[in-house]
């Protein structure tokens, strides 16, 4: 039987570059056993690879550590255990440095752990000549087209190495890349000891992790009914009260801003979903149609009778290759007939690029106009409906980068060699970056070894 009737656990990082807030809140205004935090994103693994390839020492979310550093002490008088995919393809490096921070801090005998086994990058070529095409399951292309250009490959693991590494005493579980609903249901397969088989089980946490995985994008944040949405500045991060069984609730703390409901937790079930009958993860297929939502009031969603079947023989793999580059730059465009002026600079720039050799198809141009009327606030410009102002956004895109920085030479110039009005110019000429293609792939679980080791302050 398990030791807890109820377990809680709080997601309250949905994307990295979410509100701070949002963790140090969720310790302060209530209870709370677990802290999740989600950092990973398909381009955030390649943005990670790139860093570490410059320093060794680099390739993983700082802001986690930052954030440790600030919410430790409430951490450790709470009891509270972190389970965060903050290491990205560097998870030691990671859990090196909150170590650190645990000894400046005085705390001593704390126990972090690393999930890994998720990084396939160094054994690519090994597995394809073993027979392991990678087709892209977009295209069913192989690898090899793009093989050159790959920057990154890691796979979806599932939540089992989690509840091992929380098994094993850890208060802070630092993982690689894995999906997003394992960091909840981790923690509930490790308090309720469910096992592989229970499909069901599994198909309940992995809803819940979903519901809560972006964060306050099911207690108010991004809801279409948003004039509803009370204290939005203060929205409550979401709650999963979660019981042996597989029922659960949905709520947020109490006095907290925002809303939970029916229809904001519906809002974000929806979120990234192919087949509702079989969302497929590395643990579990769970089935979105099996379960009743229930609203309680009170900002509480109660949901059960979730459905689960086997999950299958692969693991999904997230790859990223260098796709080419691109440039995108904007002008503001003031005044009379800014709408005009705005659509004569365009053609200018492209008449321009033309005619010294540099053109660009019409799949590789980015032009959009908008305005609000900033420029003229309070001023109206009778006699015409036009907008009182215009930006004007233009891009490409193409495998030549110095075709691209030769765009980049075209826009500033309109300020004293195009129409009367053009500002907003003081952010240069736009730089050619790369771009970063997603290559979604499968792998035989078979192939792969997840890795857990736990470390000591």
């Amino acid at each position: 039987m398990p030791s807890k009737q109820q377990v809680l656990v709080a997601n309250g990082q949905g994307f990295w570059g979410d509100s701070i807030l949002g963790p140090v809140r969720l310790l302060r205004e209530g209870p709370l056993d677990y802290l999740t935090l989600d950092y990973l994103a398909e381009v955030t693994m390649c943005i990670l690879q790139k860093q570490r390839a410059r320093d060794p020492a680099a390739g993983y979310a700082t802001d986690f550590v930052k954030l440790v550093e600030r919410i430790l002490p409430d951490l450790q008088a709470k009891g509270v255990r972190v389970v965060a995919n903050a290491g990205g393809v560097n998870p030691h490096a990671c859990k090196d440095a909150v170590l650190a921070i645990m000894r400046r801090q005085g705390h001593k005998g704390v126990r972090v752990a690393v999930v890994e086994g998720d990084d396939v990058l160094a054994d690519l070529d090994r597995l394809m000549e073993s027979g392991e095409a990678f087709a892209n399951m977009d295209t069913g292309a192989p690898l090899a087209t793009v093989r050159e250009r790959v920057t990154s490959a890691n796979v979806y693991l599932g939540a089992f190495p989690i509840a091992e590494a929380l098994d094993g005493g850890a208060q802070i579980v630092i993982t690689g890349r894995g999906t997003d609903p394992g960091l909840v249901l981790g923690p509930l397969i490790h308090e309720f000891g469910w096992r592989p088989g229970d499909f069901d089980l599994l198909a309940a946490g992995t809803v819940a992790g979903h519901i809560v995985e972006c964060g306050a994008q099911c207690t108010g944040g991004n809801y279409t009914d948003w004039r509803r949405v009370e204290n939005m500045a203060m929205l409550g991060y979401p709650l999963v009260e979660m019981e042996p069984d597989g029922t659960f609730c949905i709520t947020k703390h109490a006095r907290t801003g925002g809303m939970v409901t029916r229809e904001t937790v519906l809002h974000q079930l929806v979120y990234e979903m192919g087949d509702p009958h079989r969302y497929i993860g590395p643990d579990v297929c769970a089935d979105f149609t099996s379960f009743e939502l229930e609203d309680l009031g009170f900002d509480r969603v109660r949901v059960r009778g979730t459905r689960g079947s086997p999950p299958t023989d692969t693991y999904k793999v997230s790859l990223s290759y260098r796709d080419g580059w691109k440039a995108v730059g904007e002008l503001t465009i003031a005044g009379p007939d800014a709408l005009a002026k705005a659509q004569l600079a365009s053609d200018i720039v492209w008449q321009r690029l033309a005619y010294d050799g540099c053109e660009f198809s019409e799949d590789e141009k980015l032009i959009e106009l908008l305005g609000t009327n900033v420029c003229h606030a309070g001023i109206p410009l009778a006699g015409s409906d036009d907008p009182a102002e215009v930006v004007l956004r233009l891009g490409v895109k193409g495998p030549e980068r110095a075709k691209i920085e030769r765009f980049g030479m075209e826009l500033v110039p309109l300020v004293t060699s195009g129409p009367p009005g053009v500002t907003g110019f003081a952010g240069g000429r736009p730089k050619a970056t790369e771009i970063i293609g997603f290559w979604p792939a499968l792998l035989g679980k078979d192939k792969v070894e997840p890795r857990v080791s736990v470390f000591e302050s």
